[in-house]
């Protein structure tokens, strides 16, 4: 009886907050909430409050410099594979993921990152959650598994504002900088990235409202 009962408020409260859902978006079609995210993607890169007019490039552009973007000229390369754009503003020292996972005979590396980071709702202009300023304590971390073999990643937050705001699934923008940084224990050399990620690559609350947000992240290998 009380499995039924459960079953029942389950259902209850599914349809409560796909009703919520469907009311936030009531007359408005996927392919209208992705145009609007475009248009306010690439309102953000002409020119934005947070880092000024971007200057976009392209992947032979910023393979051809290194896998590097030139800060001073606020460059962000796009990724067409997934619409993702990012800025190297310092590639850290120490190792690569890649030459991290060489180290281990099963070519699987498992290690902890540490992460402080800026979220920025670009549609709505608005700061939605940051651990910056935040006592040491509470910097995010996550635990990352990287296959060598397969060149593949996957990854989980442990702690933090981002498992508490939006669980423990590391979104996939975040991981893209991970082939072209070093992570180093050394927390006056350790990576810096900015990204602009679609909802596609984005967390469960943009990918359910189509939304796009910045980030700005730094990286530091964990203990």
């Amino acid at each position: 009886m009380r499995k039924l009962i459960f079953a029942i408020l389950s259902m209850v409260m599914g349809c409560v907050g796909m009703m919520m859902l469907y009311s936030c978006n009531k007359g408005e079609t996927y392919a209208e909430m992705k145009k609007k995210e475009r248009n306010a993607i690439e309102a953000f890169i002409k020119d934005n409050e947070l880092v000024g007019p971007i200057n976009v490039i392209s992947e032979s552009t910023f393979y051809a410099q290194d896998s590097l973007t030139d800060y001073t000229k606020n460059e962000f390369v796009l990724f067409q594979e997934d619409g993702v754009y990012m800025q190297i503003v310092r590639k850290g020292e120490g190792q690569s993921v890649v030459e991290m996972a060489k180290a281990f005979t099963d070519s699987t590396l498992y290690t902890s990152v540490l992460c402080r980071f800026y979220e920025w709702d670009i549609e709505h202009a608005d700061t939605t959650c940051t651990n910056v300023g935040r006592t040491s304590s509470m910097v995010d971390k996550l635990q990352l598994t990287y296959a060598h073999r397969g060149r593949s990643y996957s990854a989980s937050f442990t702690q933090g504002y981002m498992l508490q705001r939006y669980g423990s699934v590391v979104p996939k923008g975040w991981l893209k900088p991970l082939d072209y940084i070093r992570l180093s224990r050394n927390s006056g050399r350790i990576a810096k990235v900015r990204l602009i990620v679609p909802h596609s690559s984005g967390t469960s609350n943009a990918s359910s409202y189509v939304l796009p947000f910045f980030y700005e992240i730094t990286f530091q290998q964990g203990r």
